[in-house]
This record gives C-alpha cells, sequence and structure tokens, in this order.
C-alpha cells in the first residue's frame, strides 16, 4: 500500500511539473512574455515601465540601473539615447554630461573643452564616470553604449528607446544585429504619414506608440488623426496637465472603444493631471492605492514610474502583475 501511496504522491509531483513547465513555456523568455502583453488590448497585466532605471540607487541609465529593475520584475526599461562626435549611442538624457559624470574633474585642465556628448568621442566619453542622483561619483561605473543595454536587457526586459527617434535606423540596426526587435518600443509625435513611410522601409520594424499631449492643441490633433483614419496603434502615451475638464476621462473611453492601450506616465504631476496623482503621492501618503486605482479604473494597463517597487508591488496586491 504504501509503495502505491508513493507511486501516485511521485507520479503527481511529475504531473504538476510538467504542467507547469508547459504554462512556463508558453513564451520562450519573459521579454517575450511582456510584448505579448503589450500586443494585447484585452490583457489585464499592467505593465511597468521605469523611468531611466533604477536611479534612486544607481546611476540613471546606468547598467547596474537597469539590473535592479529587472530584479524587482519591472516590464520595460525606459532609456534616453544620445550620439557621439563619432557616431556611437549612448545612453544619456541630457544633451551633455556635466550634471551625471565627473567631467569638470576629468578635463579641468581643459576649461574651453565642450561637454556636449556630440561634441565628445566615445573614447572620450569613457573616461568618465558616473554620478548617483545624489552627485556621489560611482569610478566603476561608466556610460553605456545602447549595444551593451540590450545586451543587458535581452530576454529579461522591454525596452523603451526615449529621445531616440531620430536615430531610428541605427537603432534598429543594432536590435536586429542582436534579435531583440521586438522587444523594443519607440515612441514620437510625428504624423502617421510619416511613421508608416519610415517603417514601410523595412521588413521588421520596433513596436511604435504616438505620445498625445491631450490638453495641447498639436497632442489633440494627433490623437484625433489616429481616431480619424482609423489606425490603431498598439497604445498611446497620454500627457494631460489637470483632470478640471474631463477630458482624460473622455480620451480613455475613444483609446480602449478603438482596442488600443493607455500608457501614462506616474513619474511627474504634470505629466498625468496634477497634484496628488503621481508616484510621490503615493509613496508620501503610504498609500498607493489612493492614486494608482483611479488609473486602472480607466483602464490604464501601461505605467511608467520613478518608484517601481511600490507600483509592483501594488500592482501584485490587486492581481494585475501576473501573466496568465
Amino acid at each position: 500500500m504504501k509503495k502505491i501511496i508513493l507511486f501516485l504522491t511521485v507520479a503527481a509531483t511529475v504531473l504538476s511539473a510538467a504542467s507547469c513547465c508547459k504554462h512556463e513555456s508558453k513564451y520562450a523568455n519573459r521579454a517575450e512574455m511582456i510584448a505579448a502583453q503589450i500586443h494585447d488590448p484585452a490583457s489585464k497585466y499592467v505593465v511597468v515601465a521605469c523611468h531611466r532605471g533604477d536611479w534612486r540607487n544607481f546611476p540613471e541609465n546606468s547598467l547596474l540601473a537597469i539590473e535592479s529593475i529587472i530584479k524587482m520584475e519591472a516590464d520595460i526599461m525606459e532609456l534616453d539615447l544620445k550620439m557621439t562626435k563619432d557616431s556611437v549611442l549612448v545612453l544619456s538624457h541630457d544633451h551633455d554630461v556635466l550634471r551625471c559624470t565627473n567631467f569638470s574633474k576629468v578635463f579641468k585642465d581643459e576649461p574651453e573643452k565642450s561637454a556636449k556628448i556630440c561634441d565628445l568621442t566615445y573614447d572620450e566619453i569613457c573616461q568618465l564616470s558616473l554620478k548617483r542622483a545624489h552627485n556621489v561619483v560611482i569610478d566603476s561605473l561608466h556610460m553605456p553604449t545602447l549595444r551593451e543595454a540590450l545586451e543587458c536587457c535581452k530576454d529579461r526586459i522591454c525596452v523603451n528607446v526615449d529621445q531616440g527617434y531620430e536615430y531610428y535606423d541605427q537603432v534598429l540596426a543594432i536590435t536586429e544585429e542582436l534579435g531583440v526587435t521586438d522587444q523594443i518600443l519607440i515612441k514620437g509625435k510625428k504624423p502617421i504619414e510619416v511613421i508608416a513611410a519610415h517603417e514601410a522601409a523595412y521588413e521588421h520594424n520596433m513596436m511604435y506608440m504616438p505620445i498625445v499631449d491631450i490638453q495641447k492643441k498639436k497632442g489633440m490633433e494627433l490623437f484625433n488623426s489616429y481616431l480619424d483614419q482609423n489606425v490603431v496603434p498598439l497604445a498611446y502615451e497620454v500627457c494631460w496637465q489637470s483632470n478640471d475638464d474631463g477630458v482624460f476621462d473622455d480620451v480613455c473611453q475613444k483609446i480602449l472603444a478603438q482596442g488600443s492601450k493607455i500608457w501614462v506616465n506616474t513619474i511627474w504631476a504634470s505629466l498625468c493631471g496634477g497634484d496628488g496623482n503621481d508616484d510621490d503621492a503615493a509613496y508620501i501618503c503610504g498609500d498607493p492605492d489612493s492614486v494608482y486605482s483611479q488609473y486602472l479604473e480607466k483602464g490604464v494597463s501601461m505605467i511608467q514610474t520613478d518608484r517601481p517597487e511600490q507600483l509592483v508591488n501594488y500592482l501584485k496586491s490587486k492581481g494585475r502583475h501576473t501573466a496568465l
């Protein structure tokens, strides 16, 4: 009898493991799972994008900032691109290196030297060390190239290339070489016709999302052009400054009716309706639900945050950060 029970127990364990493996093998890797949620307008999974990585603990746009958010189970690394004098794409939000590196110290004997990334060679960039947000220099960390960042992210997390559409051709060449094009999202404010013509030049393109600032004339014109031409993007990045006129609610309803998804930025109040609606408000009050629930109720399924750990934990508590 004991042998029969043992056999049944082992068999059940094997079947359970097989079932688990079958479930996990639905996607080849985590980045593929995330991309699938982005492409699925019916998915209840809320995608968490991290603004410049974990910049509170590591230099922004650094490889350690990327590694940290991957451990937090974030979904998208938002990074910024600039090009060096010798045409190397590096990760930087600013056009110069004054705020985020020790440039002034390294080139103290060259007071006339330009700190603009476009005026520096990649070798010169490599001489600089990155700073943490509190101005602490970390000698072992240097500004990564786009290639290095994508190699770090490959199959582990998707990437949003911000401030980078002007480098579309160069970025696509690198993503194709690394085999990560399907894991990359790029955004912009250009007209539909410009995007369509650009993408028509390639067989394989990165994911694309329009940015619409709905309380500004040009932003609303761009949004309406998608509706009028019945072009359905994967998602819209929606920015707005105040909730007073109800325009955000109206836009959300139209986006969902169109079969698209909604991305909001809770990094700054000025991008998501004003004071009390952002990450810091959720952190200070100690009640994330009082801030983030309003977005879930309106159908938002992509959120860019400066506090990824807080947001991921909140979404998990609501059952909105588990892929089926």
